[in-house]
């Protein structure tokens, strides 16, 4: 019993596994080690809808800032990495309607963006072609209560690109 006892504690303290991915130092921090700064260049834009690659591109930086040990430089010539983006699809539909009013209550936003993260020789270190981000927000039909929530939207949505591509830059496997 007392053997069990010990294994299980060895076990415990030897660790599972687990780990937040793009902390440095660990395994989800997967980028080559000769990256220590990225350069993050104007997001392209293919649609009609400006605002998103407009702060994409701030919102990109501060979250490999904010999760990741590597240093965000402007100059792409001076830095290890640059990661590439273009938003090359932006659509939204209505998913809720009021019954009464016949009016949009609920509207779902997608957005496709491309993305490549190449070393300073050009060589690709990881892309995602087609990679797709939702966000859902709601419209008030009361016009005293109404509000436009398409700025906050556009930000979560900036938000919600921003980490999933962070994301999946700092779990691929190298």
């Amino acid at each position: 019993m007392k053997a069990a006892a010990v294994f299980l504690l060895l076990a415990t303290l030897s660790g599972c596994g687990y780990h937040v991915a793009g902390t440095p130092g660990v395994s989800g921090d997967a980028l080559p080690k000769t990256i220590h700064t990225i350069a993050v260049p104007p997001i392209k834009n293919t649609t009609i809808q400006y605002k998103l690659s407009d702060v994409l591109n701030t919102y990109i930086s501060r979250e490999l800032i904010s999760r990741t040990k590597y240093k965000i430089v402007p100059d792409p010539n001076g830095a290890d990495a640059i990661l590439t983006a273009a938003v090359v699809n932006l659509s939204s539909y209505p998913t809720i309607f009021d019954p009464i009013a016949g009016r949009a209550t609920g509207t779902q936003i997608i957005v496709t963006v491309t993305f490549t993260l190449r070393d300073k020789s050009g060589a690709v270190i990881i892309t995602r072609p087609n990679f797709e981000v939702r966000e859902r927000y709601e419209i008030s039909i009361d016009p005293k209560q109404y509000f436009d929530e398409s700025e906050p939207a556009m930000q979560r949505l900036a938000t919600d690109v921003s980490r999933d591509i962070v994301s999946a830059i700092l779990n691929s496997k190298f």
